[in-house]
């Protein structure tokens, strides 16, 4: 399926809600039971964008909205302002076809440009395709949480995955350049 990744925009949110709602109803990756609607998930978009974080859409060739990535304060203490998390959702039809890697990869360089040293990928359930797409990102494993979340009558594992941006640590960053205060 051909594609190109752009930043999101507000135009988009009616489908961006419609991926998160089936993913929420059949999937694992988020651990939330009640799809939110588009007003809850256009106050995030704009919490996540008004943060100078980036926000970006996959779009099929006729301009479809089939996949959508943010990356977003893993934590809100001080001490993790250059540690940022992804997050990735598909259209099932778009599932399988090199997007979700592209979208991370846009969100690796993004964020490495913002000046952020680290991404995380927090991967509910365990994913087997989204681990394959972080670690063809070059995400290392970080860890397994056993049994945290419960949902589809299942207990589910958390995986947590990790990839160094720019310098990593070999470098003291610029405290006054935080990232996060870019926009």
């Amino acid at each position: 399926m051909p594609f190109s990744i752009r930043d999101a925009a507000a135009r988009d949110l009616s489908a961006i809600t419609e991926i998160y709602r089936e993913s929420v109803l059949n999937g694992t990756a988020t651990y939330e039971l009640d799809p939110p609607d588009q007003a809850e998930m256009t106050a995030r978009f704009e919490t996540i964008t008004g943060r100078g974080y980036p926000y970006v859409v996959a779009a099929g060739e006729d301009g479809t909205i089939v996949g959508y990535a943010y990356a977003s304060a893993f934590r809100t203490r001080p001490a993790y302002n250059w540690l940022v998390e992804d997050s990735i959702y598909l259209a099932p039809a778009a599932r399988g076809q090199g997007i979700g890697r592209a979208l991370v990869n846009e969100l690796v360089t993004r964020c490495t440009a913002l000046g952020f040293r680290q991404m995380v990928a927090v991967i509910g359930g365990s994913s087997p395709a989204s681990i394959g797409v972080h670690r063809a990102a070059g995400f290392e494993m970080c860890g397994t949480l056993n049994a945290t979340g419960f949902k589809l009558g299942h207990w589910l594992d958390t995986v947590f995955m990790q990839i160094a941006l720019g310098e990593g640590a070999e470098t003291v960053p610029d405290v006054a350049a935080y990232p996060g205060t870019l926009k």
